[in-house]
């Protein structure tokens, strides 16, 4: 595994270790992947800071030599105690994690990149290559550059191949140089160990973060099956169902029964009543095709086998159950894939027409339509691939886009305004509230809309208004293009993986399938003018 491979090994460390509950500082009155993304900021920040402030005293018990060079000893301005560095970075935390794992993990060969900038220009460099050699590493690449804020000063990138144990004992030494500004690790994909881990393949998914939420029906009694001994077995049986599923298994059928198909049914009807009036066309067409296919009926809950089939047939999209809750990041990276993460069970008889949780009605009647829209699809591919990478901050201004635009948005339609989000079209309290007057409309800019606070308590008294689709995509993909980023990521159908854009042989290899797909666009348009085409 290289350096950043180990950043899975970060994932693992910094994971959430506690529940989105109102003991733990979550009291939304109502899931929204919005609050998901704050609080798991905050946790992720405080569960971070535990590790490395933990990782940091274990490092007080060994000691690494920050020699870089015998003539810079005295210019360096170390504690007592550098020798027992305890300000370790998220960088060495990795390494140092996957050293631990054993005398194997210690002598494995690491192949890494480091970025150096060199305040004293070659003079540093010299330095830094009898530091690779010191500690027997091995250059493989080296390339400089002149400052792009200094031109008196360098910035390097090195590629080297040395054990674990030298690699972290490299960098713990030239982090002590006062001749370099700074030094970050990169691994064979040019990013950062600091980065966010991310799935490159959707069997990784596997890896999400599965959380319950303690707004649970057996956790809170303000939850409308709490009292329910029947619904909160049911709810587990279901949410254990969905724990077991990995990646290639066969969406788990689900026997619904009649208390559970009558509620959909309320719902079901409730909807077909008021589309055709409020929801955008969009909606409206797939949802004929879904009744003409038979998978829409009143008189029983689809499953989600069938609905995946649906997806696949019209925009690639799949479905794969969950069983409740996922982190903001990784519900946000499954859309990456074109794969959206769909519960299966349902709300509580009692409450029909309201729920504090997506459950499966919501999943079907709200987002199922879209995503079987080509245009709609590919936006909402396009937010999980703008969160790949992503800094906490982003996820949590990408969660908000995608709240007041996947869940609650509204768009134009020949002057009229329509719903489209997937919590109004499976809400009609709160779908009929927003075509009303009560509430602001304003039109939709990601800058804006990412920002806006979201109102937990009671309807929204903000809602944001597309002039269409594509025009919504046109925006968000400029404000994505100045997220902080430092690389580009593209997903690739035909291998289901989505790949970092990083060096020039993967530019060409793209500039080579649209050359061909160009080609089958201008022999097409050649045919289309042939007289036997008229």
């Amino acid at each position: 595994m290289t350096a950043v491979a180990a950043a899975q090994k970060n994932r693992e460390m910094f994971a959430i270790k506690k529940s989105y509950s109102i003991e733990n500082g979550y009291p939304a009155r109502r899931r929204s992947l919005v609050d998901d993304a704050r609080f798991e900021t905050l946790v992720v920040e405080q569960t971070k800071q535990s590790v490395l402030d933990e990782a940091r005293l274990r490092s007080n018990d060994s000691s690494v030599d920050p020699e870089i060079d015998a003539d810079e000893k005295q210019s360096q301005k170390v504690s007592e105690n550098s020798e027992n560095d305890a300000g370790l970075t998220e960088e060495e935390v990795v390494l140092s994690n996957a050293i631990a794992e054993g005398p194997e993990a210690e002598k494995a060969l690491q192949r890494a990149a480091l970025i150096l900038r060199l305040r004293e220009g070659m003079n540093s460099l010299s330095r830094v290559l009898k530091s690779i050699e010191k500690y027997q590493g091995s250059v493989c690449h080296l390339e400089t550059r002149p400052n792009q804020n200094d031109n008196n000063q360098l910035d390097a990138l090195i590629k080297v191949e040395m054990t674990r144990v030298s690699l972290l004992q490299l960098i713990r030494s030239l982090r002590q140089s006062s001749s370099l500004g700074h030094v970050t690790l990169i691994g064979e994909d040019n990013i950062s160990a600091k980065n966010p881990w991310f799935p490159r393949h959707a069997s990784e998914l596997d890896n999400c973060n599965h959380l319950m939420t303690k707004y649970e029906p057996d956790l809170d009694m303000n939850h409308p099956g709490f009292a329910d001994k029947e619904y909160r077995a049911r709810r587990k049986d279901i949410a254990e169902i969905a724990f077991a599923y990995k990646y290639g298994d066969a969406i788990p059928h689900i026997e619904y029964c009649e208390t559970e198909n009558k509620t959909w049914g309320s719902v079901f009807n409730t909807v077909l009543e008021l589309m055709p009036k409020h929801a955008c066309s969009e909606y409206c067409r797939v949802f004929k095709l879904l009744q003409e296919e038979g998978i829409f009926t009143a008189e029983r809950i689809p499953q989600l086998e069938e609905m995946s089939n649906f997806l696949k047939r019209h925009t690639g999209f799949s479905l794969r159950p969950a069983a409740g809750l996922l982190t903001a990041r990784d519900f946000l990276a499954s859309l990456a894939f074109r794969i959206s993460q769909g519960t299966q069970y349902v709300r509580h008889k009692n409450t029909p027409y309201h729920t504090p949780e997506p459950d499966c009605i919501h999943e079907l009647l709200g987002h199922m339509p879209l995503l079987a829209d080509p245009s709609f699809a590919q936006f909402s591919q396009e937010i999980g691939l703008a969160s790949l990478g992503a800094s906490d901050a982003e996820i949590e201004k990408l969660s908000t886009v995608y709240w007041f635009t996947v869940e609650f948005g509204l768009c134009k339609e020949s002057g009229v305004v329509k719903a489209y989000g997937a919590g109004l079209l499976s809400a009609y309290g709160e779908l009929l509230h927003a075509l009303s007057d009560k509430p602001e409309l304003r039109p939709f800019e990601p800058a804006v809309t990412a920002v806006q606070p979201y109102q937990d308590q009671e309807y929204q008294p903000i809602y944001y208004v597309a002039e269409s689709f594509d025009d919504m995509k046109d925006k968000f993909r400029r404000w994505v293009s100045a997220m902080s980023r430092p690389f580009e990521v593209r997903f690739n159908p035909h291998t289901g993986r989505v790949e970092v854009l990083d060096s020039v042989e993967k530019l060409e290899s793209l500039v080579q399938q649209l050359n061909t797909e160009v080609l089958h666009l201008s022999n097409a348009i050649n045919k289309m003018k042939l007289p036997s085409y008229q």
